[in-house]
């Protein structure tokens, strides 16, 4: 076979310790990783822009010493810009477009020392959680071909349990790094709102709700990253305080006993899935047997309320994300450059008055004090990552009379005929039945992960969701590290790894 073949035995971290030791070279990592792309990705299709000259060349040119020099990685096609290569978020409308720098993130990554290899797949401006973009089709689950790998990190989270890369970037408005993570079997984390720098093209994403990170096979390999990545940036509009040590020191402490509460009723409309339920029953089971108190409770939010809420923001956001792209791109948007259903939201956010906008901001905002109350008496909330087990590609896509509809107002530009409220609510309704739980955290902005913990009969990985105070990702990554030991997953490989 040749190249380095023993690379899918070691997490980020350890890849960069044989580098360090000089076992194997950053060049040596960057071959092994084109060669496992070139395999398994046509099979996936996690990756949809190589950048395979560009990392080689990141390599002959010297790489920074950092935590994660000479691993390699991918980042989303999406908020994370690298000068010269196009970030198109999944959308034809944005095919053209080449940004001339670096997005901090992006910048901070490098310093990071990772190989930047190429690009991942995400849905059209990340506003779904499965990734099918019209342009670049579906990524496919490494567990199983035929079913979605969520989204909207959909791309990472497959490329990442394929073992093509140990870490890749991820962006999370509503679950989008939790939702692959579960539907993919591999750790993700979002970290509390202000942690992670969104500048220089970006206030906030979606008010706030939206942030950068990986998915990892490893806990400590979110850890160190966190480390590297972390901090406010010029310009930053909130500042949280810094940890009190670094995260990785946090994955192997102890955590202490920590008063978990756990719920398997959905927070937001929708009905769990048996395997969904089970699993975290069984989970907070392990959770008592490393000595934690958990009982079950849940935050009381007014969830129909919510998801509408939500998407009044949603709709808002997405009309103004087109508007920004005319300007970026400095062409006029059409309805044939954007799917169907991303122009009817924008149609509905071309509609929402400015009174109303404020109004859904802030419900959410006194729904989040509500669920922050709810934390005065626990350290950490579980609950499933999502509804569902991973589902059959295309089970959330609008087909039949509901696709029609959407091609029909988008042709006539006919945004007046729809109904803005009941408009709404049909597509909360749908959206929030596969993830009634991870769009919550967004708007509190508190850390939450997916932890691959469990899989069902049909070797489907469900995620287990653990929430925690705002600022406390400490809380997390310890418990995590204690549940990483008692469940070891990383050895649990998808058939695509042959």
């Amino acid at each position: 076979m040749g190249g380095f073949t023993e690379y899918d035995r070691y997490d980020g971290l350890g890849l960069a310790e044989l580098v360090r030791r000089k076992e194997v070279s950053p060049a040596e990592l960057v071959e092994e990783a084109i060669r496992r792309i070139e395999t398994v990705n046509p099979q996936i299709n996690a990756v949809i822009y190589p950048m395979y000259d560009l990392a080689r060349r990141q390599v002959q040119e010297g790489l920074p010493e950092g935590p994660f020099r000479g691993v390699p990685f991918l980042l989303k096609d999406l908020l994370a810009h690298f000068a010269g290569v196009p970030t198109r978020s999944g959308s034809r409308f944005f095919r053209d477009f080449i940004p001339d720098h670096d997005s901090e993130i992006v910048r901070r990554y490098r310093q990071a020392g990772v190989v930047v290899l190429g690009k991942t797949n995400t849905p059209e401006l990340g506003l779904v959680p499965y990734t099918e973009p019209a342009l670049f089709g579906p990524s496919r689950n490494p567990w199983d071909l035929s079913r979605t790998t969520g989204g909207s990190s959909g791309g990472s989270g497959a490329a990442v349990a394929a073992r093509l890369v140990p870490l890749a970037h991820g962006t999370d408005g509503g679950g989008s790094i939790r939702i692959p993570a579960s539907c993919c079997g591999v750790f993700g984390l979002k970290p509390t709102r202000g942690r992670i720098p969104m500048g220089p093209d970006i206030g906030e994403a979606w008010r706030g709700m939206g942030t950068h990170h990986v998915l990892t096979l490893s806990v400590r390999d979110s850890a160190a990253m966190l480390d590297a990545t972390a901090g406010p940036d010029v310009g930053a509009p909130y500042i949280i305080p810094p940890p009190r040590r670094p995260f990785l020191e946090e994955v192997g402490r102890d955590p202490g006993r920590l008063r978990i509460a756990f719920t398997t009723r959905p927070l937001l409309p929708g009905t769990v899935h048996p395997d969904c339920i089970r699993g975290i029953e069984e989970t907070a089971r392990l959770c008592r047997d490393l000595g934690h108190d958990v009982e079950e409770a849940a935050p009381q939010i007014d969830g129909h309320a919510f998801a509408r809420d939500f998407l009044t923001m949603v709709c808002a956001e997405t009309r103004a994300d087109i508007a920004e792209g005319e300007a970026l791109t400095g062409k006029k948007a059409r309805f044939g450059e954007f799917e169907p259903a991303t122009w009817a939201l924008g149609l509905l956010g071309r509609q929402i008055s400015a009174g109303e906008y404020a109004g859904a901001l802030r419900a959410l905002q006194r729904a989040a004090r509500q669920v922050a109350a709810f934390f005065e008496k626990y350290d950490v909330l579980l609950t499933p990552t999502l509804a569902t087990p991973p589902m059959e590609i295309g089970w959330l896509q609008p087909t039949g009379v509901k696709a029609f509809a959407l091609k029909l107002l988008g042709s006539l530009n006919a945004g007046a005929l729809l109904n803005k409220l009941a408009g709404i609510e049909a597509l909360a309704e749908e959206v929030f039945a596969f993830i009634p739980f991870t769009p919550v955290f967004n708007v509190t902005g508190q850390p939450a992960m997916s932890v691959p913990l469990l899989w069902n009969g049909e070797g489907l990985p469900t995620g287990t969701h653990f929430v925690a105070h705002f600022g406390e990702e400490a809380t997390l990554f310890r418990l995590a590290g204690q549940l990483e030991q008692a469940r070891p997953w990383f050895d649990r490989r998808p058939p695509v790894c042959g």
